[in-house]
């Protein structure tokens, strides 16, 4: 398991931007980077310093991702046929704590990964602990019955923050999530600009 390490909302700061979306994020009262130079006046950057930073804001959104692991899921992307942008989004968005996450079965990208590596979660009806495990379309994701009533799950679900995406049926009765198809970019409901040509351009 990657531990997280840093201040989460950092990424907010250092990138400009509001990562994930969510009104508690620091970049919403000071929309400057972060460290005693933060508010210097900043240089245009080069093209490898965009390159990096759209990398960097990708890797941080999905929550704790190390780099290796970020690494890997490109290497497959670059394997598969297709375009390497799009195939690096779907291969992302399959992920177990990204399924749970845009279900809206808990409020965060960490609390999803936390909630995973808990035990709370079902996929196909075996109690799966792995966050980075592959969903596939038409698998199913469900919350185990012990841990339905967590105030953390009905909160989220509650939650006006977020909308859930087209390619995942929720059924916030049951609390179970079907995977329908692997996402395009475009449908992805990212709350910052996430510019994945840019990773592909800076692992080539």
């Amino acid at each position: 398991m990657t531990k997280r390490i840093r201040a989460k909302h950092k990424l907010d700061r250092r990138v400009g931007e509001n990562v994930w979306g969510r009104p508690k994020s620091p970049f919403n009262k000071r929309d400057y980077g972060p460290g005693m130079h933060g508010q210097r006046r900043k240089g245009k950057p080069s093209d490898f310093g965009l390159q990096l930073m759209a990398k960097q804001k990708l890797k941080g959104y999905y929550g704790n991702i190390s780099e290796k692991q970020f690494a890997r899921i490109y290497g497959e992307a670059v394997r598969q046929r297709g375009n390497t942008a799009e195939l690096l989004i779907g291969l992302l968005e399959s992920r177990l704590d990204a399924i749970v996450y845009r279900a809206k079965f808990v409020p965060t990208v960490f609390a999803a990964r936390q909630f995973v590596n808990h035990g709370h979660v079902k996929l196909n009806g075996v109690r799966t602990n792995i966050a980075s495990c592959r969903v596939k379309p038409g698998d199913v994701v469900e919350i185990k019955e012990k841990s339905r009533n967590m105030a953390l799950v009905l909160e989220a679900l509650q939650s006006p923050e977020r909308d859930i995406p087209d390619y995942v049926d929720v059924d916030p009765k049951k609390m179970t999530v079907t995977y329908m198809r692997i996402p395009e970019f475009a449908e992805v409901p990212y709350p910052c600009t996430m510019e994945p040509n840019l990773v592909v351009e800076f692992y080539s």
